[in-house]
């Protein structure tokens, strides 16, 4: 039987490592994969492939990211967060750096939607979330979520300028070489989160039981609350792929600048942050399915707002700030109600099915965008959807129930 080596919850140094080694690895391979729609129109003029098919490339990749989340979460359970984590890095360098080589849309599937999404998908939430739900004390989790979470959109107003940056001054088929290169600088953070296998908490406290994959997954999805919390995330998938892949073809249609693009991203990542890390504060203090119904609600709001305002680089700016505080403050609070019903002995892998749901809605919002743009050349009928989604999805988390599940007993091991 393997030594308990996480007797103790760890001291506060310890804690903040893990947090920087989790944010540090969300924020580079968010950031680079957030600022790929950057890239679309340069793509599309080197390829002549057309945004239809380009955007089929991007939809793919949110799909796999989704698909790969459950079965990395599943081995991080088992085998902890280390080889999972060195492996799904390498993969985002790997395909982000052979991207330009890729002159089809089958070459661009493989790089974009194979090696870089799958890549990010197994140095993604669901194991960084769970990684640190196991390794830092239970009354601080809520907050490390956000601090995570933020993580992602920090990586993201870093690296949204830089590519912009970069474009100029190299080209793009050289600076999407370079944030492939950047990725690497994860690889570290692995071994500082290599305590994320589960393991028996303190003395005097439950047991962390991990099921077998089988039965956490019956036992998850026959619970109505479950099932609701994926409904509503696939939703927030579907807002987050369509601004993440064509907010840059926003701003082209409306007759801003290359530069006002690269900044709205850039604000969208910032005020991230700020939703992240107020959503970390805010799920001590009310519920997280309130704070979910509220998300999507005000995400509603700001788009039938955008709408009606006139399209001027302000306009555009304060849009993205809005939308930037709800972007992925869905993430801590949809964590947090797995973690609440299940415990965490699974959470790698039950967020994971969560995540896949988010990514169906961002395979539909990256790729919808792009056909509905080339049929109709606006991106108004999917602001329409957008809208009616974020309101059925306020109106989804409410009957949920946020009792946790009683904890299966531990198996006693010889």
């Amino acid at each position: 039987m393997n030594a308990d080596t996480r007797r103790l919850p760890p001291a506060l140094p310890a804690v903040w490592l893990v947090l920087l080694a989790a944010a540090g690895t969300f924020a580079l391979t968010m950031g680079t994969r957030q600022t790929m729609g950057l890239f679309l129109g340069n793509l599309n003029t080197a390829t002549g492939l057309g945004i239809a098919s380009i955007s089929l490339a991007f939809a793919f990749g949110q799909l796999w990211w989704g698909l790969t989340q459950p079965f990395a979460g599943a081995l991080a359970d088992r085998h902890g967060t280390t080889p999972v984590l060195l492996a799904g890095v390498t993969l985002v360098a790997i395909g982000t750096v052979i991207t330009p080589y890729m002159g089809t849309t089958l070459g661009l599937v493989f790089a974009i939607g194979v090696l870089s999404a799958g890549g990010a998908g197994m140095a993604g939430p669901s194991v960084l979330m769970a990684a640190t739900t196991r390794l830092v004390p239970a009354d601080r989790r809520g907050l490390a979520t956000g601090v995570v979470n933020a993580g992602g959109s920090f990586g993201q107003f870093v690296m949204a300028p830089l590519a912009g940056v970069l474009i100029g001054s190299l080209g793009w088929a050289s600076a999407m070489q370079v944030l492939g290169l950047l990725v690497l600088l994860a690889l570290p953070a692995a071994f500082v989160l290599r305590g994320g296998v589960a393991a028996p908490t303190a003395a005097g406290t439950p047991a962390v039981v991990t099921l077998p994959a089988r039965e956490a997954l019956k036992r998850a999805w026959a619970l109505p609350s479950f099932r609701l919390l994926s409904a509503g995330f696939f939703v927030c998938g579907f807002h987050v792929a369509f601004l993440a892949t064509h907010l840059p073809g926003v701003v082209a249609s409306c007759g801003l600048s290359t530069e006002v693009a690269a900044w709205a991203l850039a604000v969208l990542g910032l005020f991230n942050i700020l939703g992240s890390l107020a959503m970390g504060w805010a799920m001590g203090r009310w519920r997280m399915k309130t704070l979910l119904s509220l998300v999507y609600a005000v995400r509603g709001v700001a788009v039938l707002l955008f709408l009606a305002a006139p399209k001027t680089p302000t306009v555009m700016l304060l849009f993205a700030a809005v939308m930037g505080v709800t972007f992925l403050s869905t993430v801590p609070p949809t964590a947090g109600l797995v973690a609440k019903f299940f415990g965490p002995g699974n959470m790698a892998m039950l967020f994971g099915v969560v995540m896949l749901s988010h990514q169906v809605g961002g395979f539909l919002g990256a790729w919808l965008g792009g056909v509905v743009y080339a049929r109709t050349g606006s991106y108004d009928w999917i602001w329409y959807a957008d809208v009616l989604l974020a309101f059925a999805a306020a109106l989804i988390h409410l009957p949920i129930d946020e009792r946790p599940l009683p904890r299966p007993a531990a198996q006693a091991t010889t």
